[in-house]
């Protein structure tokens, strides 16, 4: 396998991984049923807010407070380097409301705490 197609099957490994997902084949598929759609989880109106805040700071801010907060950090730590360059081009817009919602309150608390204070100085 050529460099260039093995960085396209990481990336798009990450892509999954990240957002909590597994690649499957075709054949893996979940087959298709008649149930209802399911409804989309339901965030708390803190997640959305401190996902805003996250998503506007400078990437040094941003990094910084993820690495503040552990269970976040682990997270992203899990995938090693290409973990980082992923979030590096993508968190302005990549969805934290999920890895928000599984904090506990500590780490939830110290999350606003930490975007406050990156907040303040800007």
């Amino acid at each position: 396998m050529n460099k260039p197609t093995s960085l396209l099957i990481l990336s798009l490994a990450l892509i999954g991984g990240m957002a909590g997902n597994t690649v499957r084949a075709e054949s893996e598929a979940p087959a298709a049923t008649n149930a209802a759609p399911t409804t989309s989880p339901v965030y708390s109106p803190d997640s959305i807010r401190m996902e805003q805040d996250l998503q506007g700071l400078r990437w040094e801010q941003f990094r910084s407070i993820i690495e503040s907060v552990p269970k976040m950090k682990a997270d992203v730590d899990a995938y090693g380097p290409l973990g980082w360059q992923y979030v590096k081009g993508n968190y302005a817009t990549y969805g934290w409301r999920k890895n928000i919602e599984r904090l506990d309150d500590n780490q939830k608390q110290l999350l606003t705490e930490l975007i406050r204070q990156a907040r303040g100085s800007r």
